[in-house]
């Protein structure tokens, strides 16, 4: 690959923006790039977590150069090898409760020495086997942005644990599920996103935060995420709803 990763423009400071794409949506995402959106997040996490279908998507991207990181299911190392290998730049991994799920995550999403990913160059990320086996190996550890979720008051518990894990590049928090897991006993979810961002900070990651609007948009970045992702369904919804409204 010859244009910077997104790996390297979000470690470099750049803003990105993106957005969450549940398959299938083939034309969302050559919208989205047509617009200039800097990335596309594919959900195969709530989305339809079919290989094909996804390997259809990022050839979509790819061939406007808009990167992809793919939203995997808990714990699925197989769609980590999976994504990456159709060429997927990153990885979002849900459900991060401990360190210990974190680092599990970044040996799944690297290449030996750092990592256990099964290696491959006959893939899509190869080149389907015409990129040099050492120069496919080198790009790839130096670029796989790895990004994880913190979504219940466990993760919040060990936010700072998580953030400082070797190889994890990042956080985003999951709002909807840290209010649905969260009960009387725990911090309000407002306070717990602070004490995740803290955390974030602290640790020198990375923050992607999810938002449904501009301004939210707006917001997230002049409070310090890097990288911002649009709920698509969310806001496409709400536009739709505001085109209903017209006939009064």
């Amino acid at each position: 690959m010859t244009r910077q990763s997104l790996r390297s423009r979000a470690r470099s400071g750049e803003r990105l923006i993106g957005a969450l794409l549940r398959m299938p949506g083939e034309e969302l995402v050559e919208m989205l790039a047509v617009s200039g959106f800097d990335f596309v997040l594919i959900d195969t996490e709530h989305g339809p977590a079919d290989v094909i279908a996804l390997r259809q998507h990022i050839a979509v991207a790819a061939l406007h150069g808009v990167p992809v990181m793919v939203r995997v299911g808990e714990g699925d190392r197989g769609m980590i090898l999976r994504a990456l290998d159709q060429g997927a730049e990153g990885i979002l991994a849900p459900h991060l409760d401990d360190d210990r799920a974190a680092a599990d995550i970044v040996a799944a999403a690297h290449y030996p020495p750092f990592g256990e990913r099964g290696f491959a160059t006959y893939s899509r990320a190869g080149r389907f086997g015409e990129t040099d086996a050492a120069v496919h190996r080198d790009w790839f550890l130096d670029n796989t942005l790895v990004m994880g979720m913190i979504e219940s008051p466990v993760g919040v518990a060990a936010a700072s644990a998580i953030a400082r894990t070797p190889g994890l590049d990042g956080i985003m928090i999951g709002p909807s599920d840290l209010a649905a897991s969260s009960g009387p006993d725990d911090l309000p979810v407002a306070e717990a996103s602070a004490v995740v961002t803290a955390a974030i900070a602290a640790a020198g990651r990375l923050r992607m935060d999810i938002v449904g609007t501009r301004a939210g948009a707006e917001a997230a970045f002049a409070d310090g995420a890097q990288l911002v992702v649009y709920n698509l369904a969310h806001s496409l919804m709400g536009h739709l709803r505001g085109l209903r409204d017209a006939r009064g």
